[in-house]
């Protein structure tokens, strides 16, 4: 199931690896959607900056390197840095990875998410084989979990004490 990762895009948008390059992008969109991201994400803070981005791209290229985990810089049609999305695989022998998502607030209602979901569903049960994934986002992240209806995930029930954030545990919306 191991692939490397490349490249992929649906004409509108383009997922790339990430790497080192995308350090200032990640740090102004982070810094730019600090308010809309960081109640889901915990690692999203106002004070963002290029240690915490260069970390995450190192923490990225060791786990793509396991190939268990695709992280991706999303890019819109003009090629600009619009969000993240990342594909873990979670358990190998059922074939079961989960995606998570976030896109800078500028870039947000504009059908990104969808379609970079979309797409990264096709990597997944094409290229890696892969016969499920999953969606987890809390219950009250409407945002999220309405990307995740439009991109054709059916929401299966509330899965408790499915996600940490910020120190506390949290059920989940699981799709």
């Amino acid at each position: 199931m191991k692939t490397t990762p490349r490249r992929l895009t649906d004409g509108a948008l383009v997922l790339e690896p990430y790497a080192a390059e995308h350090v200032n992008d990640l740090v102004a969109a982070v810094r730019e959607s600090v308010a809309e991201l960081s109640p889901w994400l915990p690692w999203c803070h106002p004070n963002y900056g290029a240690k915490d981005a260069t970390d995450w791209l190192l923490l990225c290229a060791h786990a793509v390197a396991d190939g268990v985990n695709h992280q991706f810089a999303i890019r819109d049609a003009s090629g600009r840095y619009a969000g993240g999305l990342g594909l873990r695989i979670s358990d190998r022998q059922n074939r079961v990875a989960s995606i998570g998502y976030w896109i800078r607030t500028s870039a947000t209602r504009r059908g990104l998410a969808t379609a970079a979901v979309r797409v990264a569903a096709r990597f997944g049960f094409g290229e890696l084989g892969l016969r499920r994934l999953e969606i987890f986002a809390h219950p009250d992240n409407v945002a999220s979990r309405r990307v995740a209806e439009r991109a054709g995930a059916r929401f299966e029930g509330i899965a408790r004490n499915r996600i940490l954030m910020h120190g506390v545990s949290h059920d989940s919306a699981l799709y």
